[in-house]
């Protein structure tokens, strides 16, 4: 007789003791109401995929910058790897350089020395001879190889960006091509600071959940999950680099010639006009996927897909549900790309700030497990603020949260290096920055869960 797997869910995101509860609850374990499992094809036990998902257009190309591609977007990439986060991130732009000009200064001091470790010993490798002081480098597989080489590196603070280290979370990012461990595909999509372009991050494949969030900057590999496949990154545009003598549709400030091309495939725009007509476009399209990753019914009914491999998307039937999927999808990237801007929620009320101290070391709720009052300081308390505004949640936890944890002096244990959030409204001369971005991330989150909840209706096993 062959074996038989039995299989009770006991539910996502629970503590050790509210597990232990419900166990015990039971009085034994020939009361719990187990089920027989078995394998579908994919060789999934549990969280097993839907049939009608594979039918769908992949978000994803098959290869790269590839116009036959049948697929959403032709154009995608991991969010950035720098393998020395603490070093090349920082709320300071000048302690972000002088974090940066150390550890080159040290990697550089490496080369030496190992180029004359090498004349005595010429078998010697780099990876046995590196120094592994964390208050003074971090290495990375990529770094390794370049002390091998004896190749030394200049700083370039050309190189410094505004990049989305977390979900609302802006950082100075030093992009030297040394010092990233992976670039992927950021130099054809932001090739330098003229050049605009946006961004849908979402979630590679994660236990935790789908996650989707658009921004119009470098965006890091945690940005919506770091883990299983990491943050992926889907353009509206990608920049193509000519020579002088080609002519060019673009130009940046500095001279250097660009050609801009649409990410969205040729594919999927012939699909929607087919369907729509003429006048749809592929920005259009790019909102419809915005908006669509937003519904709750498709992240519900296709959450075990979404687990295991990136989005695959129908062109829904009717006409009308395509635009307004498309039209939630601009509102929606307006709230997530000017977030910094949004006007505060009218219900909250903050006291104390009168006092004009702004400065935050660790924002925290008033009592556990009770969100409505936020202690920004020891002066300025935010109350009334709406239960429904933590329903707005990105990478796992609310957008208020992340900017309460992000928004806290930091000292980072391996290299000592403090990140100082307080900064950034200094260098941009605006002391209540973070109390502001605070206020406003409020307003985007309940605008954005009544976005949501007005998204169509789709019966998805009849697209």
């Amino acid at each position: 007789m062959s074996a038989q797997i039995f299989y009770y869910d006991i539910g996502d995101y629970l503590s050790r003791e509210q597990k232990l509860k419900i166990i015990s609850d039971f009085k034994s374990m020939a009361n719990l109401p187990f089920v027989n499992i078995t394998p579908n094809e994919h060789g999934d036990w549990i969280s097993q995929r839907n049939d009608k998902f594979s039918t769908w257009i992949p978000i994803e190309s098959d290869e790269k910058l590839n116009q036959l591609n049948q697929s959403c977007f032709i154009a995608y990439s991991n969010g950035i790897v720098s393998s020395r986060d603490q070093w090349v991130y920082n709320s300071s732009t000048n302690v972000l350089i002088e974090n940066v000009t150390k550890t080159i200064n040290f990697y550089n001091s490496q080369v030496s020395d190992f180029l004359k470790a090498k004349e005595m010993k010429s078998e010697l490798s780099a990876d046995e001879f590196k120094n592994n002081d964390s208050t003074k480098i971090s290495w990375s597989s990529s770094l390794v190889p370049k002390l091998q080489a004896g190749k030394k590196c200049t700083i370039e603070e050309k190189e410094v960006y505004t990049s989305i280290y977390r979900p609302f979370f802006k950082q100075h990012y030093y992009f030297g091509e040394m010092f990233t461990h992976r670039r992927a595909l950021w130099d054809i999509f932001i090739p330098n600071k003229n050049i605009k372009n946006k961004f849908i991050t979402l979630t590679g494949k994660s236990a935790r959940g789908f996650s989707v969030l658009m921004t119009d900057t470098f965006a890091d590999m945690g940005v919506n999950n770091f883990m299983n496949g990491g943050t992926q990154c889907f353009p509206l545009y990608w920049y193509e680099e000519i020579k002088a003598d080609q002519g060019s549709l673009f130009d940046s400030a500095d001279g250097t010639k660009y050609i801009k091309h649409e990410a969205i495939s040729d594919f999927i725009l012939d699909r929607a006009r087919t369907k729509y007509g003429n006048k749809v476009s592929k920005e259009d399209i790019f909102y419809y996927v915005y908006g669509i990753l937003h519904s709750k019914s498709y992240r519900e009914t296709f959450s075990a897909d979404l687990k295991k491999m990136l989005p695959r998307l129908p062109l829904v039937s009717d006409y009308q549900k395509f635009f307004a999927f498309a039209d939630a999808g601009r509102k929606l990237a307006e709230l997530h790309l000017n977030y910094e801007d949004i006007a505060p929620c009218s219900d909250v009320v903050v006291t104390g700030a009168d006092k004009n101290d702004f400065v935050v070391t660790q924002m925290k709720f008033v009592k556990k497990g009770e969100k409505h009052t936020i202690i920004y300081n020891d002066k300025i308390t935010l109350s009334n603020i709406p239960q429904k505004a933590y329903d707005y949640v990105v990478n796992g936890k609310s957008a208020i949260e992340w900017i309460m944890e992000r928004y806290a002096i930091t000292t980072d244990k391996k290299s000592g290096i403090v990140n100082n959030p307080n900064d950034w409204a200094k260098e941009h001369e605006k002391p209540r920055y973070i109390l502001d971005l605070l206020l406003s991330m409020i307003n985007v989150s309940v605008q954005t869960v009544d976005i949501v909840n007005a998204l169509p209706e789709v019966d998805w096993d009849k697209e």
